[in-house]
Formats: structure tokens, sequence, C-alpha cells
């Protein structure tokens, strides 16, 4: 490449973000360049702000600025239902149906015995102690729709019978193989509402 070195890093540092190609990359180092400096700094100021204030939930594992999410905090939330979600992204998805008002349990994942995520790295024994304590009366699986959001839903299901409390998985509508990040808010909203019951073998 003829650009400075300089560029260069930057264009390869942007190029390693997810959903940035080379050529979004380039485009993108280019208005660096070309932007007024107070706008540039604003927005690195803004990135390190987030990697300085952000952390997780205490309670949930949702992103948060303090010791509780925003949802967590809300006295106006159902806490007697729960949606279990892979990860916060998917708490914005649900959020923006307008069709669930009950609390959320982050997992950090989904399980995938082939790259090395059991239960132990889950938030699975934070979320049985959640419902023990918090008087919860339904759990909404919303795994991701795909073989591991499946097989996770599916464990849930067992690893929670024991405890007595209703647990639902969200209905068809959304796409096999797909992320709910990306599902648009009525199938999402569909889904949650035809949510139905997973019965346990034992």
């Amino acid at each position: 490449m003829i650009y400075p070195a300089a560029l260069r890093e930057l264009i390869e540092r942007l190029a390693r973000l997810p959903g940035i190609g080379p050529k979004s990359a380039q485009r993108i180092a280019f208005w660096v360049l070309s932007a007024p400096e107070d706008e540039v700094e604003m927005l690195a100021e803004a990135i390190s702000h987030a990697r300085r204030r952000i952390t997780r939930c205490r309670r949930c594992f949702n992103l948060a600025e303090g010791d509780v999410c925003s949802v967590c905090a809300d006295p106006s939330r159902d806490r007697s239902v729960m949606c279990v979600v892979e990860e916060p992204r998917d708490v914005i998805a649900v959020e923006r149906t307008g069709a669930f008002k009950g609390l959320y349990h982050v997992l950090g994942g989904a399980l995938d015995p082939m790259s090395g995520i059991g239960p132990d790295q889950l938030t699975v024994n934070e979320l049985a102690e959640r419902i023990r304590s918090e008087a919860v009366r339904e759990v909404i699986l919303c795994t991701n729709p795909t073989v591991e959001g499946d097989a996770t839903a599916a464990w849930l299901s067992e690893f929670l019978a024991p405890l007595g409390v209703k647990v639902t998985r969200v209905a068809s509508g959304l796409p096999v193989g797909g992320d709910l990040e990306y599902a648009d808010e009525v199938t999402l909203g569909r889904a949650l509402e035809g949510r139905r019951e997973l019965a346990s073998d034992s």
C-alpha cells in the first residue's frame, strides 16, 4: 500500500472491527483524517469513556453504568417474569419490541462443547439463585434459534425443573440459524407473545 505507515495501521485496526471490511475501514480512516479535530477527539473520548464506565449489572449481567442496569433499577418492571438471553445485545433486541415488561438474565453465551463452553462458563447458577430469591414465577428462554441456542434452552429446561418455575421458550417466527440482534420488532414481538411451556422429561 502507498499509504503512510500511520494511516495503514489505522486502516488495519479498523478492519478488525466486526462488520467492517477493508473498504469500509479505508473510508472511516479517511473520514478521521478529514473530519474536524474536535469531532474526532469526541469520538475517541466516547470510546474511552464507554470502556471505563460500562460494566456488567451485578443482578442480571446486562450492560450497566453502575452497580445495576436500568432495567433492574426500574420499579415498574414485572419482577415475576424473567427473560433469559445469551448476550446484552439480545436485551436490546427484545426491548425494541415493547412486548416484554419483566426482568432479564444474561447468560454470557450459549452451550458449545466444541468451543469449550459448558454450564460453568455461563451464569446459570446465578440464574437459579435469582429464581429462588426473587419469587420468579415464569422464565422465558429467549436464546438464539441456533443449534447452540436450542441446546442451551433444552438444558436450562431440565436444570430449572426442580425449582418449580414455569419455563417457556419463545415461539416460532424467528428464523432458524439467525440471531435475535437481526430480528425485526414484529417478528420478535410475535415470538414472545406465542411462547410455550417446555416440559421436562423428569
